[in-house]
């Protein structure tokens, strides 16, 4: 049977992007799955949490979260 791979924090990293309701900040990362955990920000307040698939961030935050 497979190891599995702890989740990454990414809350100290601070790493966030824009889209059109407002700021989607990265919470955490499971490579075992290859799913990020996202906080959605309207008006500087948190209105709901999320879990993205990793092929659908942006290039450049990909890059931030780069799985080993």
């Amino acid at each position: 049977m497979a190891k599995r791979k702890r989740s990454i924090e990414l809350v100290d990293k601070n790493i966030h992007y824009d889209v059109e309701e407002g700021i989607v900040k990265v919470v955490r990362f499971d490579p075992n799955t290859m799913t990020v955990d996202v906080n959605v920000h309207v008006k500087d307040q948190k209105v709901r949490a999320e879990r993205i698939r990793f092929a659908q961030l942006p290039k450049n935050i990909k890059i931030l979260v780069r799985p080993l």
